[in-house]
C-alpha cells in the first residue's frame, strides 16, 4: 500500500465522484467530500463509509479554497446536465484555480474520452475548455477522461423501456461503443492518487470494454433472465430532446471514442476493469422489479 494520502472529492454525491470518494475509502486514504447537500441519504452514506463531509458549492470559489487546504490532491469534475456547459465551464476554471491557491499538490480533473479532439459535442469541447486552462496553472495535474458509463444503461430514463424488454439508444445496432464501469473509474483516479509523480502532465482516456448495441442486449438477456432487444432510437427523436446530446450521437456513429483498452489493463492492473458482462452479471437487476411494482 502506497502513502495514505487525504483527497477532496467534488461531486462526492453524484455516480462518479462517488465511486472515486468509495474507492479511495477502500483504499485506506482520507477523503473529505464537497457536496452541497450534507444531509443527503448519499452523504450521511459516505460519512458513514468514513468521508468528512465539507459542505461547498463549485459555483463559490472561496468554499472550494476552504475544503481543499490542507489535502494532498483534489478530485475536480463538474457537470454541464445539471449547470449548462458556460456555467460547467466556469465553476471548473473557478475550482481548478481555488485547488492552485489552497497549495493542492494534485488536482485530478475528470474529462470525457476524445474531448481534445475537436468532437464539436457542446458538453465535450466544455470539458477540453477547462482541461486546457488546467493544463496552465503551474500546478500537478492529471485528465482521467472516461467513455460513456455502463451505469447509463440504468439510469431513470432508461429503466422504463428495460422493464418492457427494451433496451433504446440512438446509436445503430451494429455500431460498436466503448463503455466502462462506475467502479472502474473510481478505481483507476485512486491509481492516479496513488501513482502522483508518475502521471503528473498526463491525459488518460479510459474504457473497461466495446462492444455493439445488439451485443448489449445479449448480454443483459443473459444477466436479467428474460429477453432484451436492442432498439435503436431515431436521431430525430434524440435532437428533439438534446441537441448536445444528438450531436454526441452522430459523433458516436461517425468516430466513436478510441481508448487502449489493452494498454489500461495491461498498465494499470490494480484496476479491475470490468468487461460489460462482468458489469451485468454483478448489477442487481431487482431494481427492474421494484420499479415495475412502483408504477
Amino acid at each position: 500500500m502506497s502513502t495514505k494520502r487525504t483527497v477532496l472529492v467534488t461531486g462526492a454525491t453524484g455516480q462518479q465522484g462517488g465511486a472515486v470518494a468509495r474507492a479511495l475509502l477502500a483504499r485506506g486514504h482520507g477523503v473529505k467530500a464537497l457536496t452541497r447537500k450534507p444531509d443527503s441519504e448519499a452523504a450521511r452514506q459516505l460519512k458513514s463509509a468514513g468521508a468528512n463531509l465539507v459542505t461547498g458549492d463549485l459555483g463559490d470559489a472561496l468554499s472550494v479554497r476552504k475544503a481543499a487546504s490542507g489535502v494532498d490532491a483534489m478530485f475536480l469534475m463538474g457537470n454541464s446536465y445539471e449547470a449548462g456547459t458556460e456555467e460547467e465551464i466556469r465553476q471548473g476554471i473557478n475550482a481548478a484555480d481555488a485547488a492552485k491557491a489552497a497549495g493542492v499538490g494534485h488536482l485530478i480533473y475528470s474529462s470525457v474520452a476524445d474531448a481534445d479532439k475537436k468532437t464539436g459535442i457542446p458538453h465535450f469541447d466544455s470539458k477540453y475548455l477547462i482541461e486546457k486552462h488546467v493544463a496552465g496553472l503551474g500546478i500537478p495535474t492529471t485528465i482521467s477522461a472516461p467513455v460513456a458509463f455502463m451505469e447509463n444503461i440504468v439510469a431513470p430514463w432508461s429503466i422504463p423501456a428495460l422493464r418492457q424488454g427494451t433496451y433504446a439508444f440512438a446509436v445503430p445496432p451494429k455500431r460498436a461503443l466503448q463503455l466502462v464501469a462506475l467502479a472502474d473509474i473510481g478505481a483507476f483516479v485512486a491509481a492516479l492518487v496513488e501513482r502522483r509523480e508518475q502521471v503528473f502532465g498526463k491525459r488518460f482516456d479510459i474504457a473497461g470494454d466495446e462492444l455493439t448495441g445488439d451485443a448489449q442486449a445479449k448480454i443483459l438477456s443473459q444477466a436479467i433472465g428474460r429477453p432484451i432487444s436492442y432498439q435503436e432510437i431515431p436521431i430525430a427523436a434524440a435532437r428533439q430532446q438534446s441537441e448536445d446530446a444528438a450531436l454526441m450521437f452522430e459523433w458516436f456513429d461517425r468516430v466513436g471514442y478510441d481508448a487502449d483498452i489493452a494498454a489500461l489493463r495491461r498498465d494499470f492492473s490494480e484496476v479491475r476493469w470490468h468487461s460489460f458482462a462482468d458489469w451485468a452479471r454483478a448489477f442487481d437487476w431487482s431494481v427492474l422489479e421494484r420499479t415495475s411494482s412502483a408504477a
